[in-house]
Parts: structure tokens; sequence; C-alpha cells
């Protein structure tokens, strides 16, 4: 059983994405995914899920959330936050379609 204090707090995840180069967050529209607004938009078939972190609330289902780590077939990294279960992706239009889309090859060294 998982409590609070024997989870890794989503903080502490990000913080370690970004040490690991996976510092930019990804936002998805219509266009595919972009890395830190940097203006140039991926399709999920250039880009790879390299881990999945995935947090629950205690009591909650709307504390529920997943953090994705990902890299384009270009070698850019960045990391794209939802809400996870009945919430995910509520606000956003492509981001379900575009998810599923995308490849999970998880790394070992994540």
């Amino acid at each position: 059983m998982s409590t609070s204090k024997s989870m890794t707090p989503y903080s502490k995840v990000v913080g370690s994405l970004e040490e690991k180069g996976y510092g930019q967050e990804i936002s998805v529209g219509s266009g595919g995914a972009q890395f830190g607004g940097s203006g140039m938009a991926y399709p999920a078939e250039e880009l790879k899920i390299v881990k999945v972190y995935r947090f629950e609330g205690e009591s909650d289902p709307a504390d529920m959330s997943v953090i994705f780590a990902i890299q384009a077939s270009d070698g850019t990294k960045g990391y794209l936050i939802n809400a996870f279960g009945p919430y995910s992706g509520q606000d956003n239009e492509y981001y379900d379609d575009f998810i599923r889309r995308v490849p999970v090859e998880e790394l070992e060294e994540m």
C-alpha cells in the first residue's frame, strides 16, 4: 500500500527530469507537440515516451495525474503533464488522440 509519505513528490520528478535534459514542458495542439513554446510542432510519429510517472490522489480521483518524459526523433527532450483517468485531457481536444499515437519505449536510465 502506498502512502503520501512513501510517494515521490511531483515537484521532485519534474526537477529530476530537468536535470536529465527533459526540462522543456510540452504542449499539444492541432499541429502536434511543441517543446517549450519553440514554435516547431512534432507529429506523434516523431516522438517516443521514454518514461511514465503516475500520481494517484489519496482520496479524490481528481488528484490523479501523469508525467510523460518524451524524446523527439531529432533528440529534443521534454515532459508532458496531464490529469490521469477520468479527467485526462479534458481541456484539450487534441490530447487524447495524440498521446495514444506516441509509442512507449521506456529507457532503463530514466
